[in-house]
């Protein structure tokens, strides 16, 4: 169950760097990789929902829509462009409830052996780098001992590992948000090891003076520099029963602008993609009780609401850690989603993509559900590009922002159910 498209991956300097993306979900760490200057020509995601996402957004690559478990290095270069390349990086944000410090911890939980297959195809695949993405609960108790386990393993196989791992926040790397998670860097043992990226923002705190900064670092963007501009969803009454409008937009932030396609991120080399810049998409409303909306309209900011617990967003500091709930195996339990600083409702999938780095472009599924996990469950991409940009600096190659657009995927892509989008990759790998 695979999706190949051939995709020339050069540039006025040459070619740019390869990467594959294991565990890729709706593509994240794809994009930040990508802005950092990769071609991800291939991605492996399980989830059928989720494959089809990261196609619309990306369906100039390949994506293997199966199981890490059941896929073999062979199968990533033959059933993608890259073929006999070398590759420069594999990126993999693995699943990470069974290591999670949120609920039960279980040792033996099955998601935790999928790391050792992330390890088992950076051997077959050879690629110069590789980074692992996973939550910090893999870093204490007897969950360390796994990761130890893991970087001896790669250290049998002739890699070095930045032992000295350490925990990332996005909201160091100009991400709205407060989002702690740990990187695992590796290199072969003939090249340099990367660094960590250092900090660049430090997190916007409505409770502290600009006197009391921390550090000399400007502040992150803040809950209302990423959201301020999006038309409010309540205007629109067909928001209520699809996930898109043409709407007017208010006056953006310097962030805003970036992620709106009206002016480009520093050092960003992703490709540009073709899009209407009055949709607004991702953003089916709730139609919460007026008893819900009482008590969110009574909540304080920075505060959480005394029943629903949900978290209300201040406008001047930076976003709660966003997270996905569950999958179908696990109950489908859904994570708190945060309060509009402003508005008595819970933010909108746009908006939660807007406190993760995501561009408005990137389109997700068209229910809250499946959108929601799929930011939730993501790396954000302004992260993972600090850290993409870091493995550039070690491969010492210049890249350099490419001349001409790309086409996104169709829309229908984004309207599949689960049974649909499998028999979708079903078909695409029977006739492959």
């Amino acid at each position: 169950m695979r999706l190949e498209k051939q995709h020339s991956h050069s540039n006025s300097f040459g070619k740019r760097p390869i990467a594959v993306d294991l565990f890729s979900g709706a593509g994240g760490m794809s994009l930040g990789f990508e802005q950092a200057g990769f071609d991800v020509l291939a991605s492996v995601e399980i989830d059928p929902i989720h494959c089809a996402v990261h196609e619309f957004n990306f369906p100039f690559w390949s994506v293997l829509c199966k199981s890490v478990v059941e896929t073999t290095g062979t199968e990533i270069r033959k059933l993608s462009a890259i073929g006999e390349q070398e590759i420069d990086v594999v990126i993999c944000g693995s699943p990470c409830q069974g290591f999670s410090l949120m609920g039960k911890r279980i040792l033996d939980d099955p998601r935790n052996s999928l790391i050792f297959h992330f390890h088992r195809l950076v051997v077959e695949l050879q690629p110069k780098y590789f980074v692992m993405e996973n939550v910090r609960g893999i870093t204490v108790g007897k969950h360390k001992q796994i990761l130890q386990t893991l970087i001896s393993e790669f250290k049998n196989k002739g890699y070095q590992v930045q032992e000295n791992y350490q925990i990332l926040n996005a909201a160091h790397y100009g991400v709205p948000q407060a989002r702690e998670r740990l990187f695992l860097l590796g290199a072969r043992a003939d090249l340099e090891l990367p660094t960590y990226p250092p900090p660049v923002t430090q997190p916007a705190n409505p409770k502290k003076s600009k006197i009391n900064k921390l550090s000399s670092l400007p502040n992150s963007p803040t809950v209302w520099d990423a959201i301020g501009d999006i038309p409010e969803v309540e205007e629109y009454a067909d928001l209520i029963k699809r996930d898109w409008v043409i709407a007017d937009y208010g006056k953006p932030s310097n962030y805003a602008l970036s992620l709106r396609g009206i002016s480009k991120l520093e050092n960003d080399y992703s490709y540009q993609r073709k899009f209407d810049s009055h949709l607004l998409s991702s953003s089916l409303r709730t139609q919460h009780s007026n008893a819900t909306i009482e008590r969110f309209a009574a909540t304080a900011k920075g505060e959480k609401e005394s029943i629903s617990r949900f978290y209300k967003l201040h406008p001047d500091g930076v976003c709660n850690t966003l997270r996905a709930g569950t999958d179908k195996n696990k109950g489908s339990f859904t994570s708190p989603r945060p309060i509009h600083p402003f508005t008595p409702r819970c933010i909108t999938v746009r908006e939660a993509a807007r406190l993760h780095s995501y561009p408005d472009w990137f389109r997700f599924h068209v229910t809250k559900w499946h959108g929601f996990r799929q930011v939730g469950n993501s790396v954000p991409p302004l992260l993972a590009k600090a850290v993409g940009a870091e493995i550039i600096r070690c491969l010492n190659v210049v890249v350099s922002q490419p001349s001409y657009w790309q086409e996104l995927g169709e829309q229908r892509w984004l309207q599949l159910r689960l049974v649909q989008a499998t028999q979708r990759y079903e078909e695409i790998g029977v006739r492959g």
